[in-house]
């Protein structure tokens, strides 16, 4: 007895189980954001938004929790950092504009937000980065340059809050057209060859 096994690539699209990476496009995206405490911030952002310019996307879990308010708040004290290097920051959660809203106006580190928060229902699917028991996003982050495609990417575990120092050290070995050995650091000498 012969037996034939077929194998097929598995698409990405098919269920969302696998999380878009380095030399993708970055997914063709529209959702309602917040920016800060102020109910007049309630807006749309797309890819349209930044257009041409390097973004940081990054996803947490939810709202009203623990570790994710020290990560959006440190993104929001190294926001001029992002936009020295001409890099736009975006958060997002499967959680709506609504409560991105009430979370900003009843916590003291999320009053004073600068950039937007997406309710990222739909495109967190699309990314693959949903958590496959919770239903919330990993703490994912996508390093998205001015062509819309990704050029790094990182998930950490639920409980496992990131690096904002590394985030930013990682944009610029990316900006530099150069061969950053590792723990590079702007400044540092890269690798001729």
């Amino acid at each position: 007895m012969i037996i034939k096994l077929a194998l097929q690539t598995p698409n990405p699209r098919d269920k969302g189980d696998f999380m878009l990476t380095v030399g993708q496009a970055f997914p063709a995206f529209s959702c309602h954001a917040n920016i800060g405490a102020d109910a007049k911030s309630l807006t749309k952002i797309d890819n349209q938004t930044y257009k041409g310019k390097w973004v940081c996307y990054f996803f947490y879990p939810k709202d009203f929790t623990f570790v994710c308010p020290t990560e959006i708040a440190e993104f929001n004290k190294q926001l001029g950092e992002f936009r020295d290097r001409d890099c736009e920051v975006v958060g997002g959660s499967t959680d709506n504009e609504y409560s991105h809203l009430a979370w900003c106006q009843s916590h003291a580190d999320l009053k004073d937000l600068k950039y937007p928060l997406i309710g990222a229902q739909k495109l967190s699917s699309e990314l693959g980065i949903l958590h496959p028991e919770e239903g919330v996003c990993l703490r994912a982050t996508f390093l998205v340059d001015p062509n819309g495609v990704i050029q790094w990417v990182s998930a950490n575990a639920l409980s496992a809050g990131r690096n904002v120092a590394e985030v930013l050290r990682v944009l610029d070995a990316l900006q530099s057209d150069e061969l950053c050995p590792c723990n590079w650091k702007k400044g540092d000498a890269t690798i001729k060859v």
